[in-house]
């Protein structure tokens, strides 16, 4: 059991390390081709902090462990949603753009729901089950998104997001390569390790992939808000939230279930009711308190919610 918690953290450490790198190399290899610091953070950085759920999904789905894959990602959401954003909000009240309120916290909403709608085949028959075809409206869905923070990005003034680096060549690409081969090894231990330390604990797939593999993959962004925060940058704190929690849906959840479709949990319902019951809440924070932001209070209650939820998951299977 020490070995497997071992590995399965050193898994961890890989994926946060090799998405760390990858970014660095990415945004500096964008930059030599003058590609704005704004477009570099919506794409290049937001990719790289969803970058282990990623790995970790395609590992998982070409290994055929469904709770794995549905786990990680409604459990990385629900994780963003609650924890980070209810860390980030504790450590400095988070103003929030217009554009946010009204139109990405919402898209995040109705990624949740459409998901909840694929996923249990309400339209189609009763057996829950994620087919390839769910996973091209999702992929849809997301080139949808993408254009319109395209065309968001036509809008922006330019800001500097990505520190401005001077590396060769030779330094880039080594960056690049040896992210993705981090990325590639650590998803795999994580993988194989949470699997193998469920059957050790009598424990189900479904619960380690909400808890372990779902906060160890969300370590980056729990990074990357945390760091905004202090920063007093809220745009970066509650942008990277919002955003990675559309990017896991439409994106790796329709990249897995391309790989292989999948049979859906229904036990996982419960758990998307309480990440749409979040998202909810945090539009509807918006409009509590000061307008347009989320205070310390109400990051308090989204952090003490997850905490709640946490160890009501744990107690059901002890």
């Amino acid at each position: 059991m020490l070995i497997h918690l071992l590995l399965l953290s050193l898994g961890l450490v890989l994926l946060v390390k090799g998405a760390d790198w990858l970014v660095d190399g990415a945004s500096v290899l964008a930059k030599k081709y003058n590609v704005s610091d704004l477009a570099i953070g919506l794409t290049i950085v937001a990719f790289g902090t969803s970058a282990p759920e990623l790995v970790v999904n395609v590992v998982a789905a070409s290994g055929n462990f469904p709770d794995i894959v549905f786990g990680n990602v409604i459990g990385s959401n629900n994780f963003n949603l609650f924890a980070i954003l209810g860390i980030a909000g504790l450590i400095t009240p988070l103003a929030v753009q217009s554009s946010t309120v009204w139109k990405e916290i919402p898209f995040s909403l109705l990624a949740a729901i459409v998901f909840f709608f694929l996923a249990n085949n309400y339209f189609l028959s009763s057996q829950p089950f994620v087919s390839s075809y769910d996973g091209i409206i999702l992929l849809v869905l997301f080139a949808a998104f993408l254009y319109y923070v395209a065309t968001q990005l036509k809008n922006e003034p330019q800001t500097e997001v990505i520190p401005n680096k001077d590396y060769s060549n030779l330094k880039i690409w080594m960056l690049i390569i040896g992210g993705l081969a981090f990325l590639v090894g650590g998803g795999k231990l994580v993988v194989d390790n949470a699997v193998s330390m469920a059957e050790s604990l009598g424990v189900s797939e479904k619960i380690i992939g909400l808890t372990i593999v779902a906060a160890g993959t969300s370590l980056p962004e729990l990074a990357t808000s945390v760091v905004a925060a202090t920063k007093k940058n809220a745009d970066i704190a509650i942008g990277n939230i919002v955003g990675s929690n559309i990017f896991n849906i439409f994106f790796i959840l329709g990249v897995s279930v391309v790989i292989r479709p999948m049979n859906f949990n229904p036990a996982f319902n419960a758990d998307i009711y309480f990440l749409i019951g979040g998202s909810i809440y945090l539009f509807f924070a918006m409009f509590t308190g000061r307008r347009h932001r989320l205070d310390r209070w109400e990051a308090a209650i989204l952090l003490a919610i997850y905490l709640a939820y946490t160890g009501y998951l744990v107690s059901l299977e002890l």
